[in-house]
């Protein structure tokens, strides 16, 4: 059995974080770190955008082997965890290895959305995993043609990666624009615009009828009897938390693991973080949400770690995003739903951002894109106004004469 500890099931961003964060908290106990995969914790992020630049990605880990022996982490990699023993608080492997602990933290993630369609299709493929990257940019030579199902941020950071390395592509996109749920219309119109004249070739509304594998790659039939042939189709439909494990010990889930705002489900020995739970933002009543972005997985791992050595800290971080497509980077913080009004400053060279204001005045959102770096400062400053529940005066937000960083210090 071992010696009860602190264990933590998902070898992501979050529970690598989350495991050197509690030894960096002074725990001297044992701490086991479980993967689903066979790779050291590595960061994502790069899979869409730079993983996709050669036929054989690289892997940027999160720390060295070394690292995780010098803090005594346990790393037990390509483990899987079929059920969690809540009354003898024990975890069961696959293999029947029963592991101990003192307090839990459950960081499984996400998983792609699967497309029923494309099931018995060879040429279809998902990415979410290093794995998953190696036989997708393998097969982005140039002229090849590439079909991306779902105008989402990783469908378009995928489409960006593979016309630069000479790859014909098209994007079928169900909806009317791209990333309806995830930008407003404006920063979605620029990148779409961005896109086409790239040589992309974008097909809104689109609904697949059929996917069938050729004897020279795949044919995805549309539903206005349309036929599209490729050498590759590529996924990109959305994910899906990975709450199995949590519903078998019969914890809390709505679109998620269910955790109050210091990160604890309702087994009080139990914590969820990352994108697999769904969490109250004090920023925003207490608004539930579920977000699947990197610096969120780095921040609860962190709290996760704090929180289940006793200190009770509420999360009170506003959500941030980010995607680089072209030369364009697009950064969001805050939740732009949230907002009734709108005010745009323009800073010069294509460059905006969106303000996102409530009824009341607060400032609860922002949303940018630009060239390079040119709007992450004043998203930054933006981010800080956000927390501070700052109201800005709306003609304020709008002349970019006018630094942020003046608005921040009234």
């Amino acid at each position: 059995m071992g010696d009860r500890g602190a264990v933590i099931v998902g070898a992501g961003e979050c529970g690598a974080r989350a495991a050197f964060a509690l030894r960096e908290e002074g725990y001297a106990g044992c701490i086991t770190l479980i993967g689903a995969e066979r790779h050291l914790p590595y960061e994502r992020p790069p899979l869409s955008k730079d993983g996709m630049s050669a036929d054989a990605p690289g892997i940027k880990t999160i720390a060295e082997a070394s690292r995780y022996e010098s803090a005594a982490i346990r790393l037990m990699l390509s483990a899987e965890v079929v059920s969690i023993e809540r009354a003898e608080k024990s975890l069961r492997l696959g293999d029947g290895t029963t592991i101990p602990y003192e307090m839990l933290l459950l960081a499984t993630g996400a998983r792609p959305r699967l497309l029923p369609l494309a099931e018995k299709s060879r040429h279809c493929l998902y990415l979410r995993t290093h794995d998953d990257a190696g036989p997708i940019a393998a097969r982005l030579k140039p002229g090849s043609r590439v079909i991306i199902i779902g105008g989402g941020f990783i469908g378009l950071e995928l489409a960006a990666s593979a016309r630069g390395r000479g790859c014909e592509v098209t994007i079928l996109e169900a909806m009317p624009r791209l990333l309806s749920r995830a930008v407003p219309e404006e920063i979605a119109a620029v990148l779409a615009d961005a896109h086409l004249r790239n040589g992309v070739d974008i097909r809104f509304g689109a609904t697949i009828a059929a996917i069938d594998d050729k004897a020279a790659g795949v044919e995805v039939r549309l539903g206005d009897g349309s036929t599209l042939q490729a050498d590759l189709c590529v996924i990109g439909i959305g994910a899906i938390p990975n709450v199995e494990l949590a519903e078998r010990a019969v914890l809390a889930v709505d679109n998620g693991i269910c955790v109050d705002e210091t990160l604890r489900t309702n087994d009080p020995d139990i914590f969820a973080a990352g994108d697999c739970c769904s969490f109250p933002l004090s920023i925003y009543a207490g608004r539930r949400v579920r977000l699947e972005a990197w610096r969120n997985a780095q921040e609860q791992g962190t709290l996760a770690a704090g929180n289940m050595l006793g200190r009770h800290a509420a999360h009170a971080s506003v959500p941030w995003f980010w995607s680089d497509q072209y030369d364009l980077t697009i950064q969001i913080a805050g939740l732009a739903d949230e907002g009734r009004t709108t005010v745009r400053r323009d800073m010069g060279d294509g460059a905006f951002i969106l303000f996102h204001l409530a009824d009341d005045g607060r400032l609860v959102a922002a949303s940018g894109i630009g060239r390079g770096n040119a709007v992450a400062r004043d998203i930054r400053l933006a981010e800080m106004l956000i927390a501070r529940g700052a109201r800005p005066v709306a003609d304020k937000l709008a002349d970019a004469e006018i630094k942020l960083k003046s608005l921040l210090a009234a």
